[in-house]
């Protein structure tokens, strides 16, 4: 099966749900975010705003309890819910995040945090309570063994951590990337995002898309939190998971792509990348009128 270039072409087949036929916040979803750690509190304010930038209607956040006021008042409009973290920096779970995390639209797991057994255990306590799941950095190490959730996750690792997933060199990964990603993908039953500068996304069943778009300015610190963010807001206005990838992926670049033009090719701040998102969502809203794309789009 060929894969499907992600470009705007496609993606105007495959519209997300309108914002107009919403009438409230409780209508665009509400999105967990399961993120940080005391030595790296931004991660979870770089994917708590680019899920309400995505669209999201309503966002809690479960971070360490140390970080929990700063988070709190740096990102207002979630509400925030603190932690006990063990020594390591490790998140337990709560009732309270039990609890919110089975009453979400979609939960963020993992930006942040490190790569420990304990991240792990958090990863699948969470993802067997959840809807669709999106799971980033310290969290995906929850999948080197088998695990199935009652949704299918999302998974987005870079190069790097896609080898330490398949326990394969990291050369692997760099010469066949779109036979890893599918192979994972069918094996592990995820949508499985490749990310770098040709990204690649796999689904259970085989399907595989690419994009290529995006600048080497998106290489920097923060990134990926983002781009979680952005997929994990998209999945809760309603969203597909397969389709949030696609379209997460995609806004992901063309900020990027905005910034450079803004700013410089390098040089641009992952915090600055949310803030391109609703303008450019707003264009497709504009004159999105085809239905589900169900195979049609350039092929590479």
């Amino acid at each position: 099966m060929d894969a499907l270039s992600i470009d705007a072409a496609l993606l105007r087949q495959w519209p997300l749900p309108h914002p107009d036929a919403t009438r409230s916040k409780e209508d665009r979803g509400r999105v967990l975010v399961v993120a940080g750690s005391p030595t790296v509190p931004g991660a979870a304010l770089l994917a708590g705003e680019a899920a309400l930038r995505a669209g999201a209607g309503k966002l809690q956040m479960g971070v360490p309890a140390a970080i929990a006021s700063s988070v709190g008042l740096a990102l207002p409009e979630a509400k925030v819910m603190p932690l006990p973290t063990s020594a390591e920096g490790a998140c337990g779970s709560t009732s309270a995040l039990e609890d919110a995390c089975a009453r979400s639209d979609a939960i963020l797991i993992g930006p942040g945090m490190d790569d420990i057994g304990d991240v792990h255990a958090l990863t699948r306590r969470l993802a067997g309570l959840a809807g669709p799941a999106v799971i980033d950095a310290g969290a995906l190490g929850a999948f080197r063994q088998p695990h199935r959730c009652p949704s299918t996750p999302v998974l987005t690792p870079h190069a790097g951590e896609m080898a330490a997933l398949i326990d394969r060199p990291l050369e692997d990964v760099h010469a066949q990337p779109a036979a890893v990603a599918r192979r994972f993908a069918e094996s592990a039953g995820v949508i499985l995002v490749l990310k770098g500068p040709e990204t690649w996304i796999a689904a259970p069943d085989g399907r595989l898309w690419l994009h290529t778009g995006g600048c080497s300015g998106l290489g920097t610190s923060g990134s990926g939190d983002v781009l979680g963010g952005l997929i994990a807001g998209l999945v809760a206005r309603g969203a597909s998971p397969e389709q949030a990838a696609a379209w997460g992926v995609f806004l992901h670049g063309q900020a990027g792509e905005a910034l450079a033009h803004a700013v410089g090719r390098v040089g641009f701040l992952a915090r600055e990348l949310s803030r391109e998102v609703p303008r450019l969502l707003d264009a497709f809203h504009a004159d999105a009128t085809a239905p589900d794309p169900a195979g049609e789009g350039s092929r590479t």
